[in-house]
């Protein structure tokens, strides 16, 4: 008497969770995503997204295998509550593919994209990051400041008083741990910032002001800030600009 046996394969039923990667601008698509990155995003049809604008512009710009129009675009964003963040897996759950998309950059970095991915994980849902353009990265690689001991930031108060204090802060935590600290502004505050960073900071600080990186425009300027006061500042108003800071003592 002989037997047969034979195996069956079967998949999971839960979807997988890729962190898509955007650009940091339209007019370096080739240069800034990997082939591979591309070509898998196009196959998708459910986004979970910062800026529902901005993400189908993007789409179209990638020229995804359906039609904008038809794809599915929810929306996760600094304002979406807690209790909505289940809804935005159901889709997972049902055994479908979705891409999350940051506003600019690589999803989870400063983002509120965070929030669904440490969720997913805990329903065991796989999580895969694409690779792609990170301005806190970019920046930082290219500054010359210490790579090994750093701190995002984000934001600094808007506040006047209250963001020069936060300045001193960083300047001094920056000197004691030998740590480059970055921060962001909001673009139409850029300028106020590096006018009060100048102002404030001592004159061996190292600053590196990196604006519009990877795109065509790019300019990324490591300077002490003794030499910036020297030079003309860069009009940097409206510009995405990451600002990164080496206190002397620091590499």
């Amino acid at each position: 008497m002989s037997t047969t046996s034979s195996s069956t394969v079967t998949s999971s039923p839960l979807g997988t969770l890729y962190l898509l990667p955007v650009t940091l601008g339209d007019d370096r698509l080739d240069n800034a995503l990997p082939v591979d990155v591309l070509k898998l995003a196009r196959t998708l049809d459910t986004f979970v997204v910062e800026n529902e604008k901005t993400a189908r512009r993007f789409l179209s710009l990638i020229k995804t295998d359906k039609p904008v129009r038809e794809l599915t675009l929810l929306p996760l964003n600094e304002h979406t509550e807690e209790k909505a963040l289940p809804e935005l897996l159901k889709p997972l759950l049902q055994g479908r593919n979705v891409g999350i998309m940051s506003e600019a950059g690589c999803p989870g970095m400063a983002d509120p994209g965070a929030r669904l991915v440490e969720l997913a994980h805990r329903k065991g849902i796989k999580v895969v990051p694409l690779v792609g353009p990170s301005s806190i990265l970019l920046s930082l690689m290219a500054s010359g400041l210490d790579g090994q001991r750093f701190s995002f930031h984000g934001y600094l108060p808007s506040d006047k008083a209250a963001r020069i204090q936060r300045l001193k802060e960083l300047e001094r935590e920056s000197q004691k741990w030998q740590q480059t600290q970055l921060f962001i502004e909001t673009p139409y505050r850029n300028q106020h910032m590096l006018e009060d960073i100048l102002a404030q900071c001592q004159g061996t600080t190292r600053l590196c002001v990196a604006t519009n990186i990877s795109l065509s425009t790019e300019r990324i300027v490591t300077k002490t800030i003794s030499e910036w006061k020297r030079h003309e500042l860069p009009d940097i108003h409206r510009q995405p600009t990451v600002f990164l800071l080496l206190a002397a003592g620091g590499r």
